[in-house]
């Protein structure tokens, strides 16, 4: 996977570290990560928060929140990526929420819509993709999105960093 391939090199030359706040992606953007060889240095944990009680509990999203919109929405998903930055005393944190599909349930009835998040020192970013896969294809497009964000913020005026030559 180019993204995670570049993340890790990313963060590798700028001495910046990694953690990730997973829900609909149950993992998978830590294990694309963390398949790439040197990605110890840098990476240094997430937490896969599936339940709202997780969510609540170890990353310190709002419940209020949780019942009034549910899980899948914008707030959620930038206060999982704040709330795994504080916890690991990462750099960056990427998070993951959304329904991935295939059923859907009354708070998070829309199939595909999923939002990614990123925090780090300047502040924290959301984005919401509506995608149209299958589960897999979901959840793996998810992931390439939430490392994009790192990657397009890094590359951006506004970045604090940049990929070396």
């Amino acid at each position: 996977m180019d993204e995670a391939v570049q993340v890790i090199r990313l963060l590798t030359a700028q001495g910046k570290t990694l953690a990730t706040a997973e829900s609909c992606t149950g993992g998978l953007l830590g294990k694309l990560l963390t398949d790439v060889p040197g990605a110890s240095a840098v990476y240094l944990g997430g937490v896969i928060s599936y339940a709202y009680e997780v969510k609540e509990k170890l990353l310190g999203v709002d419940a209020e929140v949780l019942r009034e919109k549910g899980a899948v929405c914008e707030e959620v998903a930038l206060q999982m990526a704040q709330g795994a930055r504080q916890r690991f005393g990462a750099g960056f944190a990427l998070s993951t929420t959304g329904n991935a599909g295939p059923g859907a349930d009354e708070k998070n009835p829309n199939v595909g819509e999923i939002y990614v998040a990123l925090a780090d020192q300047s502040g924290s970013l959301c984005r919401k993709l509506t995608l149209h896969g299958n589960r897999e294809e979901n959840r793996l497009e998810a992931c390439k999105a939430a490392m994009r964000l790192l990657l397009e913020r890094c590359n951006s005026s506004e970045g604090k960093c940049s990929l070396l030559p």
